[in-house]
């Protein structure tokens, strides 16, 4: 029998969504879904749950709970990644409320900036735990990457765990349709094509019927940010620099040095930016789970319908070598993107099919993109460089090379700014020398 692994699965709604689409699809019936999670109470909600839309979804995959991670992992052929190391409390609180003593405030803080960087700094230690399982039991397994920081932990995964790994992150799929949802365009005949790294990769052209659409999104864009709305920091960045980006407003308001600044605080008010969305959200999830518990869990008529999340879709193309296109985080091998560097992880249109995720050659990204994205990507290679060597001294270089930590702080409030996360972070970090 053919396994799925998911590692993480007391994330119950995304596993609801990952393996629900699995059970919605004709070409992956059979499979064993394997479910692994150090949370056991959240393990056995996220088995009852996926037992109740078997029934309802007449699948034939067997579900199967596991309390050891290379047992879940033996013999995989696929495997979903979605774990959170450290969880909200202590370690999200903690990447917030540390830095903002310091005057340095953030939004998400799951990417890059100092909450970006302390995140992939407990996280890469156990990806490349789950690397030698996998390497031991699974060796061919093609692993999916939903966890974020999504560039670090995938580039972790290929360059340093061996593993046969792609990054998967929703924000491609809906960029599009959700942009010209907001600005009243129709999407029906139109095409697009996006590239860069995740989180900032950039819709490169957008046309229909041959006519560039770009200047039509642009004049209705500049009449709507006359009035405040979601989405102003993505705006301003494509007014400014010519092309909208696939990831949020929060999120790229800490990005980039413009937008979140002490000496500017009405830039806050004019770009409609939320400050400590993320800790928000934890706090509202957490109170809403326990009536979701009931409406998932405990609920034996629960339907699912598939999702427009990638990995049932790549599963699928590979099972039936029916080609199917993704955009997936891998390694700018070959110079993908040219002006980026080769070490990097960059997100680009993949083909997937039998043989698998084969991403497609881009070239240079227009200029100013690339210096963007490299501002960005100084930071992911330093936070690597952290974590591999375990050198403290790189866990500075990485924050004094964050564009938003560097527009803020100087560096020897960056250092100490480290070493008060490091000490709060106690057993949650490996030892740095």
């Amino acid at each position: 029998m053919s396994k799925i692994t998911f590692i993480g699965a007391g994330s119950s709604v995304f596993a609801k969504n990952i393996l629900g689409d699995v059970m919605q699809t004709p070409a992956l019936q059979g499979f064993e879904l394997a479910l692994f999670d150090i949370d056991l109470e959240r393990l056995k909600d996220s088995e009852q749950m996926l037992l109740n839309l078997k029934k309802t979804s007449n699948s034939t995959c067997t579900i199967k709970s596991y309390t050891d991670r290379k047992d879940a992992l033996r013999g995989a052929k696929y495997i979903v990644n979605a774990i959170q190391v450290g969880g909200y409390d202590p370690c999200t609180i903690t990447d917030f409320e540390i830095p903002k003593k310091y005057g340095l405030r953030q939004t998400i803080a799951d990417t890059i900036g100092i909450g970006g960087i302390f995140r992939n700094l407990r996280t890469i230690p156990v990806m490349l735990d789950i690397a030698r399982d996998i390497n031991e039991v699974c060796p061919d397994a093609l692993f999916l990457n939903y966890t974020n920081p999504m560039a670090v932990l995938t580039n972790a995964m290929i360059t340093y765990g061996g593993v046969n790994t792609v990054g998967l992150c929703h924000s491609v799929q809906v960029c599009v349709p959700e942009l010209f949802k907001s600005l009243d365009i129709d999407t029906t005949g139109v095409k697009w094509n996006i590239a860069g790294i995740n989180h900032m990769a950039w819709l490169l052209d957008v046309s229909k019927d041959g006519v560039d659409l770009y200047p039509e999104i642009k004049r209705r864009a500049l009449q709507k940010q006359a009035e405040k709305h979601p989405d102003m920091v993505r705006f301003e960045m494509m007014l400014k620099f010519g092309y909208y980006i696939t990831e949020s407003s929060e999120h790229n308001a800490e990005y980039h040095p413009y937008f979140i600044k002490r000496n500017y605080p009405e830039l806050i008010e004019r770009f409609n930016i939320p400050l400590d969305e993320y800790p928000r959200r934890c706090v509202e999830q957490i109170e809403k789970w326990k009536t979701m518990r009931e409406e998932l869990v405990n609920n034996v008529n629960l339907e699912h319908h598939r999702s427009h999340e990638y990995a049932s879709y790549i599963f699928e193309a590979m099972e039936t070598d029916i080609p199917f296109k993704i955009g997936g985080n891998v390694m700018n091998t070959g110079g993908l993107i040219a002006n980026l560097p080769r070490e990097a992880c960059v997100e680009v249109p993949c083909l997937v099919d039998r043989n698998g995720v084969q991403p497609t050659y881009i070239g240079n990204l227009p200029p100013q993109l690339a210096a963007l994205n490299r501002t960005n990507i100084n930071t992911q290679l330093l936070t690597l460089e952290a974590a591999v060597t375990q050198k403290k001294e790189h866990i500075y270089h990485a924050a004094m090379l964050d564009p938003h930590t560097s527009a803020e702080l100087s560096m020897d409030d960056i250092v100490a700014m480290c070493d008060d996360l490091i000490e709060a972070h106690g057993d949650w970090l490996p030892q740095y020398k």
